[in-house]
């Protein structure tokens, strides 16, 4: 059987598809037509829902850009129209919004979209998303021909079997010009025929030079003593034995990968006479295989490194909308103070050098206590608990994490001489938990708990740790605070807030 291979896509074959733009903005539609016109891309344009269905339907496009907010039939309508549609509903559709909100994105990629690109869109966003989703189309397309072609070749492989076993007149030209190497083999492990390709196979000049050299096939081809006996025992139970993998040497001492099906041939009185079957080599599809693990092993391990491993086992069983709510989750933003000043007069090396090293820290404490690292924004820490895994100490978690994160800035500038200090925000509550993103995944939290995290920080002080009244409750009983009292937050208002001194010490009775 031919094996047959993806190669990768190159620009020209990228651009050889067709986008229909949507959108009832004649300046939207003429920005993007241009943009992607001169970029190379063939496209076709519609101003509402309407008349895309007929354009879609008609001229097959092989991708969509669909502008949500539109008169009469909005742009979800249409992508639901789209995906009803057996003509159009395998087309990618990529939604143009200036929504931002997380239901909407949640409701579009539902209704089957593929991607979002936020208004107003920028242009080279746009021509990397519609390059990527080109290619996986273009990729969709050549693997279901492939897989057409794979299916065609099995079922010529099956007839050519049958013509084998009702043809014995047509046995010998069969044999001799068949590419699967083809034996028949006594049970003590001598060969009684062979074909040319199984010579081939196992790097011997002719049939003759196989069968006159390999006197014991169990001792002189297989690279594991025992196979042989193996082999045997298999077929003195079952009859008949199919994808027999082993590996095998070649004359010149080299090993390789074979698969045998074999059948048992006897007489009347059902005495064994001898093994008949087929050989093929499959040295390169097992590399490929290893090669594949390996690839696959260090795959996963990138995607643990990005996304929590709960989220990452998700996305690989093939779930592609990720998001769900959480009652109880506890979150810290973290911030080294006048970071900014100082990375104008630090060089670019150094500055990166000495936030791996703060940040190393900060990531061992995550480990320590267990909770989750959401991301980091330039010199800014994010840490959350109670997600994606529940647990009802989030609040007691991330209290221990920001005492000991004060204590790990303090130790490294003791360390390097530097002078940097932390200001901490807390807040705990409800939030949305997501994966956004088709290229860089990305694990993010949504909602007014967030928000609040965000300003305690930013309305904290240096080398202090400010919480709101939610996270004291929750923890007044085991630490120790200072009540700051009514400070004004953006966007919130007045609000009652505690700076977190330190964990209460616990005194017990001694019997």
């Amino acid at each position: 059987m031919n094996q047959t291979t993806l190669t990768p896509m190159n620009d020209e074959q990228l651009l050889q598809g067709v986008i229909v733009i949507v959108d009832d903005t004649p300046h939207n539609l003429g920005v993007l037509f241009d943009f992607l016109t001169d970029s190379g891309f063939r496209v076709l344009v519609a101003q509402d829902g309407q008349s895309a269905l007929q354009k879609v339907e008609y001229a097959k496009p092989d991708l969509i850009l669909l502008d949500v907010m539109m008169p009469g039939i909005d742009g979800f309508e249409t992508c639901r129209r789209l995906k009803a549609n057996p003509a159009t509903r395998d087309i990618p559709v990529i939604f143009l919004s200036a929504l931002s909100d997380a239901v909407d994105k949640v409701k579009g990629l539902n209704l089957g979209a593929v991607d979002f690109i936020t208004k107003p869109v920028q242009q080279e966003e746009v021509k990397a998303r519609v390059t990527t989703h080109l290619a996986l189309r273009n990729l969709q397309k050549r693997l279901e021909e492939q897989n057409l072609q794979l299916q065609a070749e099995i079922q010529e492989r099956q007839r050519v079997e049958a013509s084998l076993r009702q043809a014995e007149e047509k046995y010998r030209s069969i044999f001799e010009r068949a590419t699967e190497g083809i034996f028949q083999a006594t049970p003590e492990g001598r060969y009684i025929t062979a074909n040319p390709a199984l010579a081939k196979i196992l790097g011997y000049t002719s049939p003759e030079d196989l069968m006159k050299q390999v006197r014991n096939i169990g001792e002189q081809l297989y690279v594991e003593p025992t196979r042989q006996e193996e082999l045997a025992a298999l077929m003195q139970r079952y009859d008949t034995l199919s994808d027999f993998q082993s590996q095998v040497y070649r004359k010149d001492g080299s090993i390789i990968w074979i698969v045998e099906n074999i059948d048992t041939v006897k007489d009347e009185a059902a005495k064994l006479l001898y093994y008949e079957g087929t050989v093929s080599d499959i040295t390169e599809q097992k590399q490929a295989e290893v090669a594949l693990n390996r690839a696959r092993k260090r795959a996963e391990l990138l995607l643990l490194n990005i996304l929590p491993q709960p989220v990452a086992e998700l996305l690989k069983r093939g779930q592609h909308t990720i998001a769900e709510s959480f009652k109880g989750v506890t979150i810290m933003f973290a911030d080294l103070v006048n970071f900014t000043k100082f990375s104008t007069q630090t060089s670019p090396t150094q500055l990166v050098e000495l936030l791996n090293q703060i940040f190393s820290k900060f990531d061992r404490l995550v480990e320590e206590h267990g909770v989750e690292k959401i991301k980091t924004i330039g010199d800014a820490y994010m840490v959350a608990a109670g997600l994606p895994r529940r647990r009802l100490d989030h609040a007691q978690a991330i209290a221990q994490m920001a005492l000991d994160m004060q204590r790990a800035i303090t130790e490294f500038n003791q360390e390097t001489g530097e002078n940097f200090r932390l200001r901490i925000g807390i807040n705990s509550g409800p939030v949305v938990a997501g994966v956004i993103g088709i290229k860089k995944f990305s694990y993010d939290l949504w909602g007014d708990t967030v928000n609040t995290a965000s300003r305690m920080e930013s309305h904290g002080l240096p080398g202090r740790i400010q919480v709101t009244r939610a996270t004291y409750e929750l923890l007044k009983d085991e630490y120790d605070f200072e009540e700051r009292g009514v400070v004004l937050i953006k966007g919130k208002g007045e609000m009652t807030t505690y700076w977190l001194k330190d964990k209460k010490i616990q005194i017990f009775d001694r019997p």
